[in-house]
């Protein structure tokens, strides 16, 4: 089997409409390897919907890398199940995540208790078994949020790994890859010289929802509420970032 692509999705936020589009458009085949960079859930209306369809590429491919956001994390700690942040889930993009599994986020009784009830089994292990916080390939890192600058990969914290922003955002980290992360919404696809790409380009807020062919130097992108892919080559972009 000859050699695939590999590709990179940014941040989904319950965008699964834009998201199986975004699918249909890359066209996955065996050899490739895809990298989701968390932050599946919450404040878009289709986080259950999402998640069906990652376990439908993850059952179809499972090579597929799929990372743990902050997003995940908060869920996790509302479930009782680790993780950090579960206090501000709900106010945080979580009641429209418990909505879509048909809990009512002002209901009486023990909200993580029905959600818990309400969500299938394989999606609970999912979050709960088949999120790791990073991954590397040959010249490229990606992670969720970013890594603390002067750390190595293999000893950031996860919550550096899940939560950084302004810090690494500011300073040169001084891993040898480039870094590709979400969590900060970008208008567009940030290619800096720093060694980072920014992937979050804001779906759930009208924006786009992002798949990076790394090795093809194509970009997909879907808009919020929109038909069709769009597909450009970035391999000028790409090259100013190793």
């Amino acid at each position: 089997m000859s050699a695939g692509r590999l590709l990179c999705i940014g941040d989904v936020h319950g965008c699964a409409p834009e998201l199986g589009r975004l699918l249909d458009s890359i066209a996955l085949t065996e050899s490739d390897r895809l990298v989701f960079l968390g932050d599946y859930v919450d404040r878009g209306e289709a986080s259950a919907q999402t998640i069906d369809l990652l376990l439908e590429v993850r059952g179809a491919f499972p090579e597929t890398i799929f990372l743990r956001g902050n997003h995940e994390d908060m869920m996790l700690d509302f479930l009782g199940s680790g993780g950090t942040g579960g206090s501000i889930f709900v106010r945080a993009g979580g009641a429209a995540t418990l909505l879509s599994y048909g809990a009512d986020p002002h209901g009486r009784g023990s909200l993580p208790d029905e959600l818990r009830a309400r969500m299938p089994d394989d999606h609970l292990r999912f979050f709960s078994e088949g999120l790791v916080l990073s991954h590397t390939s040959g010249p490229w890192a990606f992670v969720h949020a970013g890594v603390k600058p002067g750390v190595p990969l293999e000893r950031q914290s996860p919550q550096d790994l899940l939560w950084i922003r302004e810090e690494f955002l500011t300073r040169e980290h001084s891993l040898r890859e480039t870094v590709l992360y979400g969590h900060t919404p970008v208008h567009d696809v940030h290619f800096s010289p720093a060694r980072r790409i920014g992937m979050d380009t804001g779906c759930v807020y009208g924006g786009r929802l992002s798949a990076l062919d790394l090795t093809g130097r194509l970009l997909h992108q879907v808009r919020r509420d929109a038909p069709d892919v769009t597909i450009r080559e970035v391999g000028e972009e790409i090259a100013r970032t190793l």
